[in-house]
């Protein structure tokens, strides 16, 4: 059991979210306007739109399309703070915050939304090589070293070390593997098409290797065949039931074959935040909280985790899938509901994620959409991908640029 909330000098409750990604930024956003006191940490002073930054990695975007101040978008909510600051531990006893640098945040309802990090499956070390795509600084060191690549190829003399500098490996066929290999495909074969002298980018190699048996693995398969050949018709290799083995600064090696590489990007996997050992309570592998169906930690109804920090089931038991739509909807659920858990006693009712479909681009003018029972593929679905994306782009002032 935990202690009665303790009002703030102004006589609010305290509601600290950790996290202003689409779960964190959601649950404020609802909390906005009302008389509890929001405190939102971040270690970044940004949110970053996600679902866009293959874009920036493949030079269609600048980071600052995707990006948006926090402060600017919570502005409107004199009731929310935002803090700038690392999280380091959680003291539940105390129902504090500890800040790498900075003091010690009270809270009398606390929400992590911490997200996710790069999963090598036990092979940290392939991440100084394999890059994978979690933040601005990840996308702009995919796309210098693709464009850093094709420059060091065209002062090659050894036509094999050209071929290899200009071959790009993409580890796993999820969405993010899907949407970068289309991407980088694109950038070779149009966008940097006529400025090269000695090389013809048009005859890069890009490879996306997947362990499983199909590409977008978590599509129906008939999408699933149709991304497939969409790749293909683009130029890129596509290898399934192929698990990666090593991965060096030279290349990789899967299914016991050397692919000598000038780019590798890794979208094979995701691991959640310490947030578990924060709290000191139980995770799954992949370090996500179980939570339960209000989507607060077991014995401790105080703490709410969201997004791709939490473990929450669906009605028929399977977890949730990592996707914004799943992590905005939590966020807006705890929010919504808090206000008035906090101020009339109120019970907090169990999540029920609404499924609004799962979108995946593959190129230009290609795209699947799963809605069901409701499939679309090709033109149609890529438009909807964009009206979707650009959409959700709330509190952005750039709509038109990225829709350009």
């Amino acid at each position: 059991m935990t202690a009665s909330p303790t009002p703030d000098r102004a006589g609010r409750h305290r509601v600290v979210i950790i996290g202003a990604g689409f779960a964190g930024l959601a649950a404020a956003n609802e909390l906005g306007g009302t008389e509890v006191a929001v405190t939102l940490i971040d270690r970044r002073n940004y949110h970053l739109f996600v679902p866009l930054l293959y874009q920036v990695a493949s030079a269609a975007l600048s980071p600052a399309d995707i990006a948006e101040p926090i402060r600017r978008i919570v502005s409107r909510h004199p009731n929310i703070e935002v803090v700038l600051g690392e999280v380091v531990a959680i003291d539940r006893r105390g129902r504090t915050v500890a800040l790498a640098d900075g003091p010690a945040i009270a809270y009398d309802r606390l929400i992590v939304a911490t997200g996710s990090t790069h999963s090598y499956f036990g092979h940290d070390e392939w991440g100084r090589h394999a890059t994978g795509l979690k933040t601005i600084e990840d996308a702009r060191q995919i796309r210098g070293r693709v464009l850093m690549a094709f420059e060091q190829a065209e002062i090659c003399d050894d036509p094999a070390r050209q071929e290899s500098l200009m071959t790009t490996v993409v580890v796993g066929a999820g969405p993010t593997g899907v949407e970068m290999s289309g991407a980088i495909a694109e950038l070779s074969r149009h966008t940097l098409a006529r400025d090269f002298r000695n090389i013809r980018p048009q005859t890069a190699r890009v490879i996306l290797v997947e362990a499983g048996p199909r590409v977008l693995p978590a599509f129906p398969p008939d999408l699933s065949d149709y991304a497939r050949r969409a790749l293909e018709r683009l130029g890129v290799t596509v290898m399934v039931d192929t698990p990666v083995e090593d991965v060096t600064a030279e290349g990789v090696t899967v299914g016991g074959r050397f692919i000598a590489a000038g780019t590798i990007v890794w979208g094979a996997g995701v691991k959640a935040s310490p947030a578990g050992q924060w709290l000191g309570v139980e995770t799954d592998r992949a370090g996500r909280v179980k939570v339960g169906p209000d989507l607060s930690v077991p014995d401790q109804p105080d703490i709410f985790v969201l997004g791709d920090t939490a473990l929450a089931l669906s009605d028929d038991g399977s977890p949730l899938p990592g996707l914004a739509q799943v992590a905005k909807q939590q966020g807006e659920h705890v929010g919504g509901h808090l206000h008035a858990h906090l101020t009339r006693g109120e019970p907090m009712p169990p999540f029920k994620f609404n499924n609004r479909g799962n979108l995946a681009t593959i190129g230009r003018n290609s795209a699947v959409a799963d809605f069901g029972k409701t499939h679309l593929k090709g033109f149609v679905a890529w438009v909807l991908w964009g009206i979707v994306h650009v959409y959700l782009l709330i509190g952005f002032s750039n709509r038109f640029l990225v829709t350009v």
